[in-house]
């Protein structure tokens, strides 16, 4: 019997893992099909029209490729079985690929910078190119799409809990707000502020180191046992105290481990009662509190006496 249950909550996770796996890989899959059309038609329109905040958009749009191909590889690695090496799963590797593409967006978005500072510290304004109206409307094919696919992303990121998708869609955001820069520089060039374009990639930057930063903290507060949220914790011993036979909660330690959750807690239970039925106990706190937080990923549950 509990050999069946072991083997029931096993193939629940692994359906879990599959599931997860099987949405990260298709919504990232999408996005690089659609940053490689908007990279493409980025660069050409930046190039024809002679805009080099286009040309930096277009830059950023293709590392949005590499981004997304990072978070196909981490998805795939972090649902892998636990094994002998790593008893308690790969999950974390979701966390690296996080951080791989905060270091990637912060390269791209100082490599954007630089250009722009050298535009704007090299050159006399006058000789500047006035940005055609190609590029213009590029921007704001840009802005759409990007937003769209933001708003894609993060709605399967918080659905699935997923640092690496939840990273690729503020990718998809930092993009967007490098195209609304874009579009200004371009636009305050073409009244005759040369300048603007180059200020824009500079602004642009910005937004992606910003973005960069946050998405690299998050990472590596996952990746140091960080506990789970006050929030998370509360609803865990309030559903534990719910349960029949416990008086109690004396303990709870929680820590994160990539997108799951692993917890300790303590219960306390009537010292008299026989050791079968403080076991019981226990596994209906262990049950419930599974099937309350599908994020947990295991939990040990230990009984008390009250004194």
């Amino acid at each position: 019997m509990e050999q069946e249950k072991k083997q029931k909550h096993a193939n629940c996770v692994q359906e879990k893992t599959n599931h997860f796996t099987e949405t990260a890989v298709r919504v990232s899959t999408v996005s690089i099909v659609g940053n490689t059309v908007l990279s493409l038609l980025k660069l050409i329109a930046g190039i024809v029209a002679h805009s080099g905040a286009m040309v930096s958009d277009a830059v950023h749009s293709a590392s949005d490729v590499f981004s997304s191909i990072v978070v196909i590889i981490g998805v795939k690695l972090a649902g892998k079985d636990s094994d002998e090496e790593h008893p308690y799963g790969h999950e974390r590797i979701e966390s690296v690929a996080a951080i791989v593409l905060a270091i990637v967006l912060c390269i791209t978005g100082l490599f954007i910078g630089h250009a722009a500072v050298e535009n704007l510290t090299a050159r006399d304004p006058a000789e500047l190119q006035i940005p055609g109206l190609l590029a213009l409307i590029a921007a704001g094919i840009s802005i759409a799409a990007k937003e769209a696919m933001y708003w894609y992303t993060r709605y399967y990121a918080k659905q699935l809990e997923s640092d690496a998708l939840m990273a690729d869609a503020w990718h998809h955001r930092s993009d967007a707000l490098s195209s609304v820069g874009s579009m200004i520089g371009i636009l305050g060039a073409r009244m005759g502020y040369r300048w603007f374009d180059p200020v824009a990639s500079l602004l642009i930057c910005v937004f992606i180191v910003k973005a960069a930063y946050d998405i690299f903290a998050d990472a590596i507060k996952k990746m140091v046992d960080h506990a789970c949220s006050q929030e998370t914790q509360q609803g865990i011993v309030a559903c534990a105290g719910r349960q029949e036979g416990v008086l109690g909660v004396s303990h709870i330690q929680t820590r994160e481990f990539g997108n799951r959750i692993y917890v300790d807690l303590e219960i306390l239970a009537d010292g008299q009662i026989p050791l079968t039925e403080a076991n019981k106990i226990a596994e209906r706190v262990h049950d419930r509190i599974e099937q309350e937080f599908p994020k947990i990923k295991h939990i040990l549950v230990l009984v008390r006496p009250k004194e």
